[in-house]
């Protein structure tokens, strides 16, 4: 019988017999989609902390020159401990390794504080992260000002007491107005808004649009006390190649300073998204493999309930077995075509727990705080299982079927 044929009557057996055929298929069904729903929420929860987490956070083709790691999970006393006694960062590290930089590389001072900002317009507020900056941050960080501007290399060699503000701070703090040109009080310093940054969105709960950024060497880097300790140095590559490069100039800069001897560790730290995202990388690895075997004692089940449904048809279909074999069909061709029913059951099943998997996805995403996203390849891996289950569950009857005597076929009732 050829292919066609055989899964032509496959589907006609499935229209024919709807209720026997739904509860056939149902195993399998349950299995992709909790397969695709479950791969499609660690997809989603993946997105979000490699794309929006790193790409807003830490920078794209970016790695930041710190004291000691600023995402750090499971930590000891005796390390953190350690981490502060290393020596801190300075604005001539950051002036040295800025000068051993090649063309093409950018560089940015950063220094962060948590304050309460006041204005003449609002009584209070929450805190926001004042940030001391050199000019080049904003294009390192890709921030765009939908109002007003950035401050220029001028205002930094000037201190000008500057300020480039989030959009919830100018919601919060200059309410119904512009804030362009109005001031902004930080620690008793008044700061002019000269730009307003798009909406950023948040991070793990963070507002990034609760946030100001002054010149560094305005007040701002006394605000954050940067003089004594500078939260960071943020470098970024021309490309992701040379990302790799450019950390060992850092690193060997850094070393020379320090006067480090060969065999002593590094007294700070090169955090880049990848280093600071290889923990998530291990969760992730764990969550897709639960992913993947949670939902398979569903296609267990499934794979039995097939074996079962066509062992009765082959009990049903003893005498067609017999009259085929009778009319020349050999035990290979008899052992194909109830492989074949087997296999199409299986995927069709796939096929409709797909479906069910992306709208679940979906119901996932409308109601609770995670990220849903459909990966393309835990839809085909879903039709290859659901092909898998089938031929493994047919096995058994197709080879009890192509067994049969065609003597003894042709006498059954």
């Amino acid at each position: 019988m050829p292919l066609f044929e055989a899964v032509r009557l496959a589907l006609t057996q499935i229209r024919v017999q709807k209720l026997k055929s739904f509860f056939t298929l149902l195993g399998v069904m349950i299995g992709v989609m909790f397969l695709i729903a479950v791969v499609s929420v660690v997809e989603g929860m993946a997105r979000y902390v490699e794309q929006d987490f790193a790409g807003k956070f830490l920078g794209v083709n970016t790695f930041n020159l710190r004291k000691f790691p600023d995402i750090n999970n499971e930590v000891t006393e005796a390390q953190w401990r350690a981490w502060q006694r290393r020596p801190p960062v300075t604005v001539e590290d950051a002036n040295a390794v800025r000068d051993a930089l090649p063309a093409g590389a950018r560089w940015a001072i950063q220094d962060v504080r948590w304050i309460s900002p006041q204005t003449k317009y609002a009584r209070g507020g929450p805190q926001v992260i004042a940030q001391a900056v050199t000019p080049q941050y904003f294009a390192i960080k890709d921030l765009v000002v939908t109002r007003g501007r950035v401050f220029s290399e001028q205002e930094e060699a000037l201190g000008s007491p500057v300020v480039v503000i989030g959009t919830e701070v100018g919601e919060l703090y200059f309410p119904n107005l512009d804030p362009i040109g109005r001031y902004l009080v930080l620690d008793h310093v008044p700061f002019q808004v000269i730009g307003v940054l798009e909406k950023q969105g948040t991070v793990f709960g963070l507002s990034l649009d609760r946030q100001v950024m002054a010149p560094f060497s305005s007040p701002m880097s006394r605000v954050t006390h940067a003089r004594t300790n500078l939260y960071g140095v943020v470098i970024q590559a021309p490309t992701a190649a040379a990302q790799g490069e450019l950390q060992e100039i850092v690193r060997e800069t850094m070393r020379k300073r320090r006067k480090l001897r060969p065999a002593e560790e590094d007294n700070f730290v090169l955090e880049s998204s990848a280093t600071a995202l290889s923990e998530w990388l291990t969760i992730k690895k764990y969550l897709v493999l639960a992913g993947i075997v949670l939902p398979a004692i569903g296609l267990v089940v499934g794979a039995i309930v097939i074996m079962n449904i066509m062992l009765v048809a082959v009990a049903e279909r003893t005498r067609e077995i017999g009259i085929r074999k009778s009319l020349g069909a050999r035990r290979r061709d008899i052992l194909r075509q109830f492989l074949v029913e087997s296999t199409t059951l299986s995927i069709v099943g796939a096929a409709f727990g797909v479906l069910l998997g992306v709208g679940l996805a979906q119901v996932v995403k409308a109601l609770s705080p995670l990220p849903t996203q459909v990966a393309p390849w835990s839809v085909v891996l879903a039709v290859g299982v659901g092909a898998a289950v089938g031929i493994v569950a047919g096995v058994y009857p197709a080879s009890r079927a192509a067994r049969l005597d065609p003597i003894v076929a042709l006498r059954a009732e």
